[in-house]
C-alpha cells in the first residue's frame, strides 16, 4: 500500500553517524533525500474535487460528534450500566467521565503539580540570578532533584538513588569495553530486568519482610509507588550509559551545538559524565514523572549553554496547553465512552455505535497523554530547557503507519531509534529490528500479553507499507495522476490497521475488538457502515495529503 509521503529521509533529529534515535512507539527511518519545499504541488483547495471533500467533511464531522453524545444520555437504555462510573462535573451541567485511572491521577493532581512547579521555578529563577554560572546551575539541579525525589517518594528515594549509583558504577567499570558491541544490548537488558524486579517485589516493600520495617505513611511521599514512574528514569539511565560509551574526544575549540540533533550526537568532555550530572539528569524535576525524554548529551549541553526561549514562545505554549485541557474536559463532559468501554455497556448498540465508541476512546487516549507531556514540557521550557515535543500531529491527522509512530510520543521514538533500532542494524535489517523494537516498546510499557500482542501486531502491520514503498516509490510514480488515489487507498488500509492495533493494545483488548469486527462483518448494516466509513477515510486521507502539501508550500516540513 503506497503512501503519499515523499519523506524517505531519516528524521532530522536522527544522527547520521553510528549513533542515532512521547506511552508508545518508534519510527522506521528511511535513507533517501527528501524533496525541497520548492517541489510542493500547486494548491488543490479550490478545485471541484476538494470542494466536494470539504462539503463531505462539514456533513460528517457533526454526525461523528453527535453519535457518542447520543450514547451518553440518561435516555439511552445502557445508561444504568455505566452511570455509576461518572463523577460530578463543572461544564454544561453534566457529569464528567473521570473513570480513566491514568488521566484521573493527572487531573486530580494538577493543583499539586502547579504548586510544586511554581516553587521550583521560583527557586530556580532566584538562584540563576544570584549565581548564573554553569557549575552553580549544575549544583542547583542536583540538590533540587534529590529534594524533589524525597518529596515525591519519601524514604523510597534511596532505592532510586541506589539504582542510579549502581548503573553509574557499572557504566564506568571495565565491563563495557570488554562487552564491545554487545554492551548496548546488555545495558538495556539489565535495566529491563530491574523494571521486572521492581514489579515482582512491589518496589521492594520492606514491610513484607517484617512489620517493623514498614514505612510510616507520613514518610512515603506524595507518590509512594515509586516504581510506577521508574520506566522513564530507566530510559535516562540507558541514555547516560550509552552516550558515555559512545563518546568521542571533545575538542575545547568545538562550537557549542545549537540544534537538537547536533546536541544529541556531539559528545561532551570526559568530566561532564559525572555522578552528579547523571543524578541531576535522571531526576530533573520538570521531566522526572512523565517526560518528555531528553538525551543526556542534549540535557547537559543545554545546562552549560542555556537556550534563548522567548517569553512569547513560552506564553503560546502555555495557551496551547490550556486549549488542549479545555478540549479534553469538553469531551469527558459530553462523551462517556471510557465508562461505556470499561463496563462493556454496549448491548444492542449498532456497528456505528461501537465504531464511534472505539474511535473516541482513541482520541481520549491521545489527549490524556498529550496533556501531561505538554504540562511537563511547559515546566521545562519555563526553566530554560527545551525537550522534544511528544505529539506533533493530531491523532486524526495520520494516514501512514510510519508517520504515525514518528509523530506519537516523539521523544520516545527518538530514544528508541538512537539506542535500539540503529545498533541492531537499522534499515539494513528492518524486519528483525522492527520486531525487536516493538517487543521492547510493549514490554517497557507493561509486562502483559495484551501489550506484547500489540507490539507484535504493530511490527507486522508496518511491513505492508514498507513493501508498498519499495514496489510503488514516489520517486518513480509520484507524477502519475493515479498515484495520489492509489496512495489514498493505502492510507485507508493503514488507518484501519492502526486503529485496530491500538484498540487491541490500549482500549478494547482482543475480546472487545473481536466483538466489534463480528458486528461489522456479520450484518448487512455493518457492511454498509464499514463501506461508508472507508469512503470517509479516503476523503480524510486526501485532505491530509493536501494539508502536508500546504505545509511544504509554507516551508514547514514535519517529516511525518
Amino acid at each position: 500500500m503506497p503512501t503519499h509521503s515523499r519523506s524517505t529521509e531519516a528524521p532530522e533529529d536522527q544522527p547520521r553517524s553510528r549513533l542515532r534515535l512521547t506511552d508508545f512507539t518508534v519510527t522506521i527511518p528511511d535513507s533517501k533525500a527528501r524533496p525541497s519545499t520548492s517541489e510542493a504541488q500547486p494548491s488543490r483547495w479550490g478545485s471541484k474535487e476538494f470542494m466536494f471533500y470539504g462539503f463531505a467533511l462539514v456533513l460528517v464531522l457533526p454526525v461523528m460528534i453527535y453519535w457518542p453524545t447520543r450514547l451518553s444520555t440518561p435516555l439511552h437504555p445502557n445508561w444504568g450500566d455505566y452511570s455509576h462510573r461518572l463523577s460530578p462535573g463543572w461544564l454544561f451541567a453534566r457529569p464528567v467521565d473521570n473513570s480513566d485511572a491514568q488521566y484521573r491521577s493527572f487531573r486530580n493532581g494538577l493543583p499539586g503539580l502547579l504548586a510544586l512547579g511554581s516553587v521550583y521555578l521560583l527557586a530556580s529563577t532566584v538562584h540563576s540570578r544570584i549565581s548564573p554560572s554553569a557549575k552553580s546551575r549544575s549544583d542547583f539541579l542536583l540538590i533540587s532533584s534529590i529534594l524533589t525525589l524525597i518529596a515525591l517518594h519519601g524514604l523510597s528515594a534511596w532505592k532510586v538513588i541506589a539504582i542510579l549509583y549502581a548503573n553509574y558504577r557499572l557504566v564506568k567499570s571495565s565491563l563495557p569495553p570488554l562487552a564491545g558491541r554487545f554492551w548496548p544490548g546488555l545495558l538495556i537488558a539489565a535495566n529491563m530486568g530491574i523494571l521486572l524486579l521492581n514489579e515482582m517485589y512491589n518496589g521492594y516493600d520492606l514491610g513484607r519482610l517484617h512489620p517493623l520495617l514498614e514505612t510510616p505513611s507520613a514518610l512515603r511521599g506524595v507518590l509512594p509507588v515509586w516504581h510506577a514512574h521508574f520506566n522513564i528514569t530507566m530510559l535516562r539511565i540507558v541514555s547516560f550509559g550509552l552516550d558515555y560509551h559512545w563518546r568521542e574526544r571533545a575538542s575545547q575549540a568545538e562550537q557549542v551545538p545549537t540544534d537538537h540533533r547536533s546536541r544529541t550526537t556531539r559528545s561532551l568532555s570526559e568530566d561532564q559524565y559525572s555522578l552528579s550530572n547523571c543524578i541531576a539528569y535522571c531526576l530533573y524535576p520538570p521531566l522526572y514523572i512523565a517526560g518528555p525524554i531528553i538525551t543526556f548529551n542534549d540535557f547537559i549541553w543545554q545546562v552549560n549553554a542555556p537556550l534563548k526561549i522567548t517569553v512569547r514562545e513560552r506564553a503560546l505554549y502555555a495557551f496551547r496547553f490550556v486549549c488542549s485541557f479545555l478540549t479534553m474536559e469538553a469531551v469527558l463532559h459530553t462523551m462517556y465512552v471510557v465508562a461505556i468501554k470499561d463496563t462493556k455497556a454496549w448491548a444492542g448498540d449498532s456497528p456505528a455505535d461501537l465504531s464511534m465508541i472505539g474511535f473516541w476512546n482513541l482520541v481520549i487516549v491521545w489527549l490524556k497523554l498529550l496533556l501531561p507531556w505538554r504540562f511537563f514540557r511547559l515546566w521545562a521550557l519555563l526553566d530554560g530547557v527545551d525537550p522534544p515535543e511528544n505529539m506533533i500531529r493530531c491523532v486524526a491527522n495520520n494516514y501512514s503507519t510510519l508517520g504515525f509512530w514518528r509523530s506519537w510520543h516523539r521523544s520516545y521514538n527518538l530514544w528508541v531509534v538512537r539506542y535500539i533500532y540503529i545498533p541492531v542494524g537499522g534499515s539494513k535489517n528492518a524486519a528483525l529490528a522492527t520486531l525487536l523494537v516493538f517487543t521492547f516498546v510493549a514490554l517497557w510499557h507493561d509486562l502483559s500479553f495484551k501489550l506484547l500482542a500489540w507490539g507484535w501486531l504493530v511490527s507486522l502491520l508496518i511491513l505492508p507499507e514498507l513493501a508498498a514503498r519499495k514496489l510503488l516509490p514516489y520517486s518513480k510514480y509520484g507524477h502519475e495522476p493515479w498515484y495520489r488515489h492509489v496512495a489514498a487507498v493505502g492510507g485507508v488500509v493503514n488507518m484501519l490497521f492502526m486503529m485496530s492495533a491500538n484498540l487491541v493494545g490500549f482500549v478494547l483488548g482482543l475480546d472487545g475488538v473481536k466483538h466489534l469486527v463480528v458486528q461489522l462483518t456479520s450484518t448487512v448494516t455493518g457492511w454498509i457502515f464499514f463501506t461508508f466509513s472507508c469512503f470517509c477515510l479516503f476523503i480524510g486521507v486526501q485532505l491530509m495529503f493536501e494539508y502536508r502539501e500546504e505545509e511544504r508550500r509554507r516551508g514547514i516540513d514535519r517529516r511525518c
